[in-house]
């Protein structure tokens, strides 16, 4: 069967590269199949690779392996006295993408900026709804509908953005992949056209790569964007070859049929670093994983059966197992490689019977649930199947009886977000800004319940320090906030922290130009290939 399966695959990715054989071609075996290419709609990195950081671009842009922010399709960009009101100055002469099913008449412009964020907002917008079931959940986890007050076009070239109060990350925020700037006239020709579901479908942006054809669940194909503002490519065409399993992965990575992978097993990275014809780039990942209870629904809306339940797991074991020691427990929400880290903190102690011990005294002995595990590799947790198997034996020898669930990933990523979700679950997350409150607001504060916090904990005192945090540019004052935060975060134990990852990238030593990005990304302008 398996075999079956991967000829199918091998046939379809030779079918949707079609024309590209004479031409210079970059395959990247990518993990999963995107949830669309309407990068506000999502949360999911293997969505941004395929949508946000090929065909798009945003006003700031974050440079090649840093969370550094740089010009992008705003040249500049200036602030108010009382940090309220960001105008920013559009960079001139830049085309949309000429694709076989539209062809711009216009350059980018002020009304493709205020289309790409109203539609997110305000909910008379037609394009709010455009996809059943659109959440708009960064937008919205964020607080941005209520942070942002109006948007302004001045003239053509010119944008001004006022909030309804300071927000330190905000320039920040607008370099991630839902402030991806998409064209007003292109959206307007698929209304007139009644065919406003194909903006999900066929992208238009004005970003590196043009988006030509998708295979679902085998095969992404784009061409160079011979009108790209950032200079033309040198790969013409890359393609997206999607493989779910990494061992398979590995193997389509040695025999040439790709030339760049993500998350490899941990135990096939020795192999791959022993290949003459690869190269392994490894760097500290930003990023964390963590199993989110559901803080609504009864046992675990009290604290002290979350509290048993962590002190039941071994965590060190999940990394020796999953990770091959390749990554260091958890203990706080976010990496200890990021500002605000508060070392201070004391990790729950592994012991089952202290564990028991409270289980029993809550009154929840003989407990049963569910633990979700995700079908798809991501780095901060390269195979959640193997950490639930684990975390159920862990519970078992407490008197939990654990049953493992999982989804296909895009309805894993949706049904986790329900406030009524049952049991625990298994997920992560990778920095996309550097900054904690991309962690902590985004992952946990009351604006992400039903959205990105997947434990749908509300807290008022944390939540309070996120705002404060938010409102003073004082690095030292936000700082303090956050480790506040850390503190109530691990008293009240909305998750179990599992661990922080190091990140391994394979690759051709035929690759040129690839960066390794801490935000987690995996970018191709720039990239280069040897024929």
């Amino acid at each position: 069967m398996k075999k079956l399966t991967t000829l199918l695959a091998a046939t379809a990715l030779a079918s949707v590269m079609g024309t590209a054989a004479w031409s210079k071609t970059l395959v990247y075996c990518s993990e999963g199949s995107p949830e669309g290419f309407d990068p506000g709609m999502y949360t999911a990195g293997t969505t941004f690779d395929a949508s946000s950081r090929t065909v798009y671009n945003r006003l700031v842009e974050f440079k090649h392996g840093s969370t550094e922010i740089e010009p992008g399709l705003a040249e500049s960009w200036t602030v108010s006295d009382d940090g309220t009101e960001y105008t920013f100055k559009l960079r001139p002469g830049v085309k949309f993408q000429t694709t076989e099913y539209f062809t711009p008449t216009r350059e980018f412009n002020a009304d493709d900026v205020i289309f790409s964020f109203e539609r997110q907002y305000k909910e008379d917008n037609k394009w709010n709804k455009y996809v059943a079931g659109a959440s708009w959940e960064y937008f919205a986890g964020m607080g941005f509908p209520e942070l942002i007050k109006s948007i302004e076009k001045v003239d053509d070239l010119t944008v001004k953005f006022t909030l309804t109060r300071p927000e330190a990350p905000f320039i920040a925020n607008l370099g991630m992949d839902f402030a991806s700037i998409l064209s007003k006239e292109y959206a307007d020709k698929l209304e007139a056209d009644g065919k406003m579901e194909l903006m999900n479908q066929q992208p238009l942006g004005t970003g590196p790569y043009t988006f030509v054809a998708y295979q679902a669940d085998a095969a992404i194909r784009y061409k160079a964007n011979p009108d790209y503002w950032g200079g033309a490519q040198k790969i013409d065409d890359l393609v997206f070859a999607i493989t779910t399993d990494a061992a398979v992965r590995a193997q389509k990575l040695k025999a040439g049929e790709c030339h760049i992978m993500p998350y490899p097993n941990a135990a096939d990275v020795a192999g791959l670093k022993e290949d003459p014809n690869l190269t392994v780039v490894e760097q500290e990942g930003l990023n964390v994983s963590y199993l989110a209870y559901n803080t609504l629904v009864a046992p675990f809306d009290k604290v002290e059966v979350r509290k048993a339940l962590n002190m039941a797991v071994n965590k060190q074991a999940i990394v020796d197992a999953v990770f091959q020691g390749a990554a260091t427990v958890a203990k706080n929400p976010i990496p200890p490689t990021m500002w605000s880290y508060n070392d201070a903190i004391e990790d729950d102690k592994y012991d089952p019977e202290a564990a028991k011990k409270m289980l029993d005294e809550a009154g929840v002995s003989g407990l049963k649930m569910k633990v979700w595990a995700m079908p798809v590799a991501r780095p901060y947790m390269l195979n959640a199947r193997r950490a639930a198997e684990l975390i159920q034996a862990d519970l078992a020898k407490v008197g939990v009886e654990v049953e493992i669930v999982s989804y296909e990933w895009a309805e894993y990523l949706k049904l986790s977000s329900d406030k009524d979700r049952d049991g625990a679950v298994i997920l992560g997350w990778t920095g996309d800004n550097g900054d904690p409150d991309n962690f902590l607001d985004t992952l946990l504060g009351c604006d992400a319940v039903g959205g990105n916090n997947r434990a749908q904990w509300c807290n008022k005192e944390f939540d309070d320090l996120m705002t404060k945090a938010k409102t003073t540019a004082d690095v030292a004052e936000r700082t303090k906030y956050y480790e506040e935060a850390q503190v109530i975060f691990k008293k009240e134990a909305p998750w179990n922290t599992l661990d922080h990852s190091l990140v391994s990238i394979p690759m051709s030593k035929k690759v040129s130009g690839f960066v390794m990005d801490p935000l987690g990304i995996h970018r191709f302008d720039g990239v280069d290939i040897a024929e």
